[in-house]
């Protein structure tokens, strides 16, 4: 028997179920992680449920950090003891990965979700031999262990705690990159954030780093919507009534609508909100994981004055060197990330994922055995 624990999904809506499982031997790119703490992303709850075709019975998790203890024979940037976290897995080498948007890799379907490393291999197997697909996101970070690829890895203070950090290789880069990489506020620019969940607390954290005025936080949550207040929203606007919303924010930013929205819900009716939130010449970045099959309907007069809408992934960032740009703005009090966590043990996970699809908890964090 080995010493890895993993939560596994056998098939599409199943809970969780914890048992052994089989490391492979590391490739030459690769590394063995031992997982401190692991986040629980949306995107969790969809591959679970089977909307993003990753294969079954496997190992979900995409928001891990924990100690490097193992490193494979061509790994040249990390070491036995580094502490890490760990984001998607990219090629290195298409265009999009050599101009620092690797969040947009030509091979990130084969990578991220197919289920296997590129030859076609897992890195795990089920103790009688059953194949397991993993590597979801590079990772499957819903284990005790986990091997990655090089690719995989960003280097972290030691002296930060990593129970904590596992978020920032998804849900948070995501958030805080679509303003700090793709908005880019000037101070006093006015922007407007379409849900208050994980990515959406990111995004308003973020605009007032950027000194953004006035951050507007729309979501149905009164309790949400209190602490975004804490965060950095100087607004913050309730209801279902799409009409009344708009109004609000016209009136709020003046001039027609807020400069800038970010959609962190990830439907068509949300994202249309956040664009007839837009003054003229206005953008919105999407966020949301809306289903592929999703159609959003705007009308054309709305983007016919120059209002535009720009999908985002993972923040469009450079995750070795954002993730310590968000580090180091913790540390000064200005990126209060922890807020939005809340601890489960490992064996949990099921609860942890009803919060997470509930809405109990922002952010519910694993923390593994050690």
């Amino acid at each position: 028997m080995s010493d890895v624990t993993a939560a596994i999904v056998n098939s599409a809506g199943d809970p969780f179920c914890l048992q052994s499982v089989t490391p492979d031997t590391l490739q030459p790119e690769e590394v063995l992680v031992r997982i401190v703490g692991v986040g629980i992303c949306h995107t969790d709850l969809l591959a679970r449920a089977g909307a993003l075709l990753f294969p079954l019975p496997g190992i979900l998790g995409h928001e891990g950090a924990g100690v490097i203890e193992k490193v494979g024979a061509s790994v040249s940037g990390f070491a036995t003891g580094d502490p890490v976290v760990l984001t998607y897995r990219s090629c290195g080498a298409c265009p999009n990965c050599l101009s620092a948007l690797s969040a947009y890799c030509d091979d990130k379907r084969r990578l991220n979700f197919s289920g296997a490393r590129p030859d076609g291999t897992s890195p795990f197997r089920c103790d009688d031999g059953r194949p397991l697909a993993a590597a979801f996101f590079g990772q499957s970070s819903f284990a005790t262990k986990v091997i990655v690829s090089e690719s995989n890895l960003v280097s972290v203070p030691a002296d930060v705690p990593l129970e904590i950090l596992g978020p920032l290789g998804c849900g948070l880069q995501t958030g805080a990159g679509a303003v700090f990489n793709v908005l880019k506020p000037q101070p006093g620019a006015s922007l407007v954030v379409v849900g208050c969940g994980a990515v959406g607390m990111a995004a308003i954290m973020a605009a007032r780093a950027s000194g953004a005025e006035p951050i507007i936080a729309v979501d149905t949550n009164a309790e949400r919507l209190a602490l975004a207040g804490e965060l950095g929203a100087t607004h913050g606007l309730s209801g279902r009534d799409p009409a009344q919303i708009v109004a609000a924010v016209r009136d709020i930013a003046g001039h027609g609508g807020a400069e800038y929205s970010v959609e962190c819900v990830g439907r068509p009716d949300t994202v249309r909100l956040a664009v007839e939130c837009l003054r003229m010449r206005g953008t919105c970045a999407m966020t949301g994981a809306a289903s592929g099959q999703s159609d959003i309907a705007i009308p054309a007069q709305t983007l016919l004055y120059g209002r535009s809408i720009r999908g985002v992934i993972q923040g469009d960032s450079n995750p070795r060197t954002f993730i310590p740009h968000l580090i180091a703005l913790w540390r000064r009090g200005l990126f209060p990330f922890e807020r939005l966590i809340r601890f489960y043990d490992f064996t949990d996970i099921n609860r942890a994922m009803a919060d997470a699809a509930s809405g109990a908890a922002i952010k519910p964090v694993l923390r593994m055995p050690q």
